[in-house]
């Protein structure tokens, strides 16, 4: 389900490369003309005692280089305990506002008083996008997630971005309030504005959403902030072939290979490659149906097959910490 609920909030972006800007965000911010410049970040820090682990795999023993946490879920200290020791780690705030697997739950943080669209019947937020596009309201949604920031501050460090947790922020009806949440608060929010060519590639978007994209991408750049050229969520789908033996060794050399295609297959600019690093276990299959694939992203992050690729090419792998410094000298 989250597969194919991310997938559906990625098609407000599809077909920005319409009439696109010639420059890149990645050269805007003074990175080399025609180079590839990506951030490997790891969804869903925070979820699960599991999620925790494979994240921090994911950073310390692999690439990847960001990182943002889902402040409603209940690991969520236990996760900033290695955030304090990490003072100059990529963390951001995982904005969430669905609550998707039937057996392990969150609720919104702000109280069902002041934003009671937000929650179900079990008290939890909705489990779908659609359900939350259906019943909550833009001003709810706003108060979630400044209460969501306020619990990140409250550990005392200062987040280096924020996203959405499956892209329910993406939909029309609460997009600008995202925008204007990190406009107010100069904190830079994931949004790919710029060629957003493996976007284009997976998704059919109609004009007004292209256009409305180009405009949301200005405006938090004439604020101050940074922007992506690209973005790409593929790799929760990626799945073994049928009749592959699964173990980690299979698991992580098909998972390397998928990353490296997909490198292969984005133009030059700043790209953001998301996925969800998570340590197996059995608990965590009591959870979700998708721990052999994030089991996956957190072995092929630490494979040395795909830190040689990227060096090979000279891909440059960057930060939000080091976008913001960049966007800071930018006139």
């Amino acid at each position: 389900m989250k597969s194919a609920l991310l997938g559906l909030a990625f098609t407000i972006f599809g077909q920005v490369a319409v009439n696109a800007q010639t420059e890149t965000y990645a050269e805007k911010l003074g990175f080399p003309k025609g180079k590839k410049v990506v951030i490997f970040h790891v969804d869903d820090a925070g979820m699960s005692y599991e999620s925790n682990v494979g994240t921090i795999n994911a950073l310390d023993k692999g690439i990847a280089s960001s990182t943002s946490v889902m402040m409603p879920c209940g690991w969520v200290p236990q996760f900033f305990e290695y955030v304090k020791k990490h003072p100059i780690a990529d963390v951001g705030v995982h904005l969430t506002l669905t609550s998707e697997w039937n057996g392990y739950r969150w609720s919104p943080l702000v109280g069902r008083e002041k934003a009671p669209g937000l929650y179900d019947e079990q008290g939890a937020f909705w489990h779908s996008v659609e359900q939350v596009v259906q019943h909550a309201s833009a001003d709810e949604v706003e108060a979630e997630i400044r209460a969501q920031l306020a619990r990140y501050r409250a550990f005392g460090v200062k987040p280096t971005h924020m996203d959405s947790h499956m892209g329910t922020l993406f939909d029309p009806k609460f997009i600008m309030r995202y925008a204007k949440v990190a406009i107010e608060e100069k904190i830079p929010v994931l949004f790919p504005a710029g060629h957003a060519t493996l976007i284009f590639k997976a998704n059919n978007v109609p004009a007004p959403m292209q256009q409305l994209a180009q405009q949301v991408g200005k405006q938090l750049w004439d604020a101050g902030l940074p922007v992506m050229d690209d973005l790409d969520g593929t790799s929760y789908g990626w799945t073994l072939p049928v009749g592959t033996p699964v173990t980690d060794v299979t698991i992580q050399k098909y998972k390397t290979q998928k990353f490296i295609e997909l490198l292969k297959s984005t133009k030059p600019g700043l790209t953001y490659v998301i996925m969800h690093c998570t340590a197996p276990s059995p608990t965590f299959d009591q959870i979700s149906g998708s721990g052999q694939s994030r089991n996956g992203d957190m072995l092929a992050m630490m494979d040395p097959a795909l830190k040689s690729f990227v060096e090979k090419e000279g891909i440059i792998i960057t930060t939000w910490r080091e976008l913001m410094e960049r966007r800071g000298k930018v006139k």
